[in-house]
């Protein structure tokens, strides 16, 4: 992980004027309904639950939280048959626990969002789900038109993190930054991560509301580890601490 000191000065002197920020887990608290969405379309395709299978698939959509769910189907199914009946089920159970009201923002989620606008930053929501999912979400939280812009897979060609897919269409879409390194990352995963660096975002900030934990964001490649997205308009304001 960069030294904070040498972090704090790269954010004061660079314009990072395009902030490319994950949903579930990282402005997004969705209370685990990934797993349970997935175990519903899990059952829906005969995988019984309890059994070796299911706990061996369930772990996998663990280890791979941030990806692209049609790709961490294809991966536990095998034909794009079974991935597609897969994906279509869970992206179903997703939205009926969404519509069931068990999503919230993380505090200071939209507030950040707001600020960083108000600074003259564009910001652009992505999300492995597929569109129907991101925008059930997007309804539910009344986020619609929050953000300058919103990605998912689907909209960068298919491939969603960690290829540095949807941070680049984020980039030319928005024409918001001269320079990839103006480009900020910022998520809860080891994927979100990894695609903003291979982006060559100059600044991929961790979150600590998500899946994953302080040691393996910096494994692979945080360049800095915040509390919260709401740290993240500190940060780039380079103020003290941040």
């Amino acid at each position: 992980m960069t030294d904070t000191t040498d972090i704090t000065a790269n954010t004061a002197n660079t314009a990072n004027t395009l902030i490319v920020l994950d949903m579930a887990g990282t402005t997004v608290a969705d209370g685990g309904l990934v797993e349970r969405a997935f175990e519903r379309a899990a059952e829906r395709l005969g995988v019984e639950p309890g059994s070796a299978d299911h706990a061996a698939k369930l772990q996998y959509v663990r280890d791979t939280m941030g990806e692209s769910k049609i790709s961490v189907f294809r991966h536990l199914f095998g034909t794009e048959e079974l991935a597609r009946r897969a994906n279509s089920a869970f992206e179903q159970a997703y939205g009926e626990l969404v519509d069931g009201g068990l999503i919230a923002p993380i505090p200071g989620a939209r507030e950040a969002v707001e600020k960083l606008r108000a600074e003259g930053r564009t910001v652009v929501l992505t999300t492995g789900f597929a569109r129907v999912t991101q925008d059930a979400i997007l309804d539910a939280l009344g986020w619609q038109g929050l953000a300058d812009l919103t990605l998912c897979p689907a909209d960068a060609g298919g491939r969603g993190r960690p290829y540095p897919d949807m941070v680049l269409a984020a980039f030319l879409r928005t024409g918001a930054a001269a320079d990839v390194r103006e480009v900020v990352v910022a998520g809860d995963t080891a994927y979100d991560m990894l695609s903003g660096r291979r982006a060559g975002a100059g600044i991929v900030a961790g979150v600590l509301t998500g899946a994953h934990g302080r040691e393996t964001l910096d494994e692979h490649g945080a360049t800095h580890v915040l509390a919260s997205i709401a740290d993240l308009p500190a940060l780039l304001a380079g103020e003290p601490g941040a």
